[in-house]
């Protein structure tokens, strides 16, 4: 059991417009980094229709130079996003909008950074092809936002089992489906 962050944990149905924030955020993120983008995947719930989600965009820009982002971090913190370095993940660097009330994170890789740059699109390019398993995802959501109402820490330790396994599935899911299943960034 976590204990009280002071942050509320608040899931929602699908919204369409989550699509759109996407959109306006990768275009607003694309005019800064400029040649170093490569592409910018939607990622997570909100890029999953009808799941119901945090309502926090995230976003996965795939970049040339993971080294050369860090100079990028006052503009982007022009446009409200706080760089955190890698924050505990090794080659990553991740940007938060709206602080403890986030809207957007951004998970930063570098493109030859195949393993997480597939665990971040194969989940929710997975969830979109199997329904009931986005379902019962959603479902596990709603109820640990209930019963961890004020707790991040309860909520993700709730839904960790069922996230990793699901990452599993999707990963093999993906090598043996690839060809049909293509995720679509920019949306």
């Amino acid at each position: 059991m976590g204990t009280n962050s002071g942050r509320n944990v608040i899931v929602k149905n699908h919204d369409e417009n989550w699509k759109n924030l996407f959109q306006i955020e990768a275009n607003r993120v694309r005019e800064i980094l400029k040649d170093e983008i490569i592409e910018i995947h939607h990622i997570g719930s909100t890029s999953v229709p009808n799941l119901k989600a945090k309502p926090i965009i995230d976003m996965l820009p795939v970049v040339k130079n993971i080294e050369n982002i860090d100079k990028y971090n006052d503009q982007l913190a022009e446009i409200g996003y706080e760089g955190l370095g890698e924050f505990g993940l090794p080659g990553r660097r991740y940007f938060r909008k709206g602080g403890e009330n986030r809207t957007h994170q951004m998970h930063m890789y570098q493109f030859d950074n195949a393993k997480e740059i597939e665990r971040h699109i194969a989940v929710p390019a997975y969830l979109r092809a199997h329904e009931d398993e986005m379902k019962a995802y959603g479902e596990l959501k709603a109820q640990l936002a209930e019963k961890f109402p004020n707790d991040i820490y309860g909520y993700m330790d709730g839904k960790d089992a069922f996230v990793k396994e699901i990452e599993r599935k999707a990963i093999e899911w993906r090598k043996t489906n690839k060809a049909h299943y293509t995720f679509n960034h920019d949306n």
